[in-house]
């Protein structure tokens, strides 16, 4: 159980682009209503062994592969049992998360990530849908069973006793920093532009035999939205609290086959069609066009930070001072410091970093500000910032005094697989499980007293 963890996000990451198997193979395990194939194991386990360069047959990787396998079908069939529900809100923001993080680690260039995996990103985006709903409903019957858990200070310093500190972990080079944001303003001939050709599409498509079609052609060749824009500008069902306040106002109100007319919130300028009511959700599609601000201004933005840069320099301002007066990021009123989103704390290492920031970063010495760099926020606001370096902490063997919350972290998450391996064990008494004879020696299979 100790090593799910990491097992869990190759899978999340990789099972999902292995070719589908179209032939009728055997049957190797049932637990509940849910089955695995001869031919899942074996493509899991040859994902795996790329991943993790094993390079001969080990049966005991196969199994702990199996275990896993195993594992995530108990997991989906208590998820049924619970009746758990998944909205399609909920995996397209799991998609959309996904996808941003393959095009950071891309550098932003969806080719690299076509060329790795062989497939479009549509392609990639479609067999990723199913890993991911199925990944949503393991974590919900998960945070059932350890929501409640907690960690004791006695139990972080047992936990590190335990390891002993020849056995501590290295924990890579953590930075902590702080930015100063400008977003170049757009000018209202640009925006009067957009709302113009919004207008444009929304009139084609009414005028259209078929309106949803050519609103979705529309979408697909314009809209800057990268999550739908390939899907036609579709959004799925989404129910209220998920969307822009703003957004949501008018889609809710819309009939079905009506066109919103232009509608602004924080990522730009929509028009929203809806196609069908269900409940309290709606199915809708939208084209989003993003203001771009003119290369003047941008090359004032940045004159603009290059100036705030000099009065640090020139010592008349600390930066969170300068933060607090300069910055147009909300972050400003906590001098300027950047949380990591993952952690919520304000360490960031190379993984949580999007390459562009890291590579910044990596080049300061502590107390040095940079020069004025582009950033792109979440809802694909262009803007420019100065970052500064905090701290950096190279790389060292972890300890309770730089590196209590990690190590806290750690041990939570020990008492937590424990408690889920205590819920398998007794979870497998009660449910129907049946593994192949093949199998029987695998180490779970005695480990979880599987008959």
């Amino acid at each position: 159980m100790r090593r799910l963890l990491p097992l869990c996000i190759f899978f999340a990451i990789s099972f999902c682009f292995v070719n589908a198997q179209t032939s009728i193979d055997k049957i190797i395990a049932t637990i509940g209503k849910e089955i695995i194939l001869q031919s899942d194991l074996e493509q899991a386990y040859a994902e795996y062994s790329a991943q993790f360069t094993v390079k001969d047959e080990d049966e005991d990787e196969r199994c702990m592969v199996l275990e896993h396998l195993v594992y995530t079908k108990l997991m989906l069939h208590q998820a049924d049992v619970d009746s758990i529900v998944v909205t399609e809100q909920q995996i397209e923001a799991t998609l959309n998360w996904r996808m941003n993080y393959f095009m950071q680690v891309a550098g932003g260039d969806s080719r690299l990530i076509e060329k790795h995996f062989g497939k479009s990103m549509a392609e990639i985006r479609k067999d990723m849908r199913e890993v991911v709903r199925d990944q949503i409903y393991i974590e919900e019957v998960q945070n059932s069973i350890t929501s409640n858990i907690a960690i004791t200070p006695s139990e972080v310093k047992s936990f590190v006793n335990k390891l002993g500190i020849d056995s501590m972990p290295v924990v890579p080079a953590t930075y902590e920093f702080g930015h100063i944001l400008k977003t170049p303003p757009v000018s209202e001939v640009e925006i009067a532009d957009i709302k113009a050709k919004l207008e444009s599409y929304r009139e084609q498509a009414l005028r259209d035999d078929n309106p949803k079609n050519r609103f979705s052609m529309l979408a697909r060749l314009y809209s800057d939205d990268p999550g739908s824009a390939s899907k036609g500008g579709d959004l799925g069902f989404v129910e209220r609290g998920v969307l822009y306040p703003e957004f949501e106002a008018v889609a809710f109100n819309l009939k079905s086959g009506e066109i919103s007319h232009v509608v602004k919130t924080r990522a730009g300028y929509h028009i929203i069609m809806l196609h069908e009511r269900r409940g309290e959700s709606i199915k809708l599609s939208h084209i989003l066009i993003q203001p771009k601000p003119s290369a003047e201004a941008q090359v004032n933005a940045i004159e603009y930070l290059d100036s705030v840069k000099q009065v640090i320099k020139d010592n008349k301002m600390e930066f969170s001072e300068a933060a607090l007066l300069f910055s147009e990021d909300p972050n400003r009123l906590s001098g300027g410091w950047v949380i990591n989103p993952y952690s919520l704390s304000t360490k960031f290492d190379k993984e949580s970093l999007d390459q562009a920031t890291f590579a910044t970063l990596d080049k300061l010495i502590s107390g040095e500000l940079s020069s004025p760099i582009v950033y792109i926020n979440d809802d694909g606001v262009l803007s420019y910032r100065l970052l500064y370096l905090k701290s950096k902490v190279a790389p060292h063997k972890a300890n309770l005094v730089e590196d209590y919350d990690v190590i806290k972290n750690a041990a939570l998450e020990e008492k937590k697989n424990s408690a889920l391996e205590k819920w398998v064990v007794n979870k497998v008494k009660v449910t129907s499980i049946k593994i192949d004879e093949k199998y029987k020696n695998c180490d779970f299979v005695i480990r979880w007293q599987i008959n």
